[in-house]
């Protein structure tokens, strides 16, 4: 794990409020994207991705999740503007495609425990799109982050733990603490 030079979070822990640490939260799904197209079409800028993009999230169960995000970020909700399955909940098309990305598959990546992968997937779409989750469901969500990328994986007493402190209202410091130091150590 980095400490980022910007907010000096764990990196990418620091987004929405680092604009690097929220490069970086887009760039674990931006590079899952580049090698899908590199694997399929021989480049990583064919001449027409918002097409490709669109046959990606008519198919979600049969792209990595990874490439199912990223297709919807080179497309715009109709009703709010804004990257599909991106904006604010409640709106219609954002929810509906926020929902079908879940649809797309998950491997871990080699030497991670499994389910790894998958809590990473879920973090990412809730740093992503923090819209209608609460503010501590967030908060240990980017925490988080450093944590999964780094290949761990917390048990379930450990999150379940982590949950309750933040339930209860722990600082943000008092779980940060917890999860870099606890987490993965079990």
């Amino acid at each position: 794990m980095r400490r980022c030079e910007e907010c000096d979070h764990w990196e990418p822990a620091g987004a929405h409020g680092c604009a690097r640490c929220a490069g970086l939260v887009d760039e674990i799904v931006e590079e899952g994207w580049r090698a899908f197209l590199e694997r399929e079409f021989g480049t990583s800028e064919p001449p027409d991705e918002r097409l490709i993009a669109e046959m990606v999230v008519d198919e979600p169960d049969r792209h990595l999740w990874r490439v199912v995000d990223a297709a919807y970020d080179r497309l715009t909700c109709g009703e709010c503007g804004g990257r599909l399955g991106r904006g604010p909940a409640g709106c219609g098309p954002c929810d509906l495609a926020n929902g079908f990305r879940y649809a797309a598959r998950e491997i871990d990546r080699p030497g991670v425990p499994p389910g790894n992968e998958h809590a990473l997937r879920v973090n990412v779409a809730v740093t992503r799109r923090p819209s209608g989750i609460s503010a501590s469901e967030v908060l240990l969500r980017r925490l988080s982050l450093p944590v999964l990328l780094d290949g761990r994986l917390p048990t379930m007493a450990q999150a379940q733990a982590t949950k309750a402190l933040a339930n209860k209202g722990a600082s943000e410091a008092r779980l940060a603490a917890l999860i870099y130091d606890e987490w993965g150590t079990a």
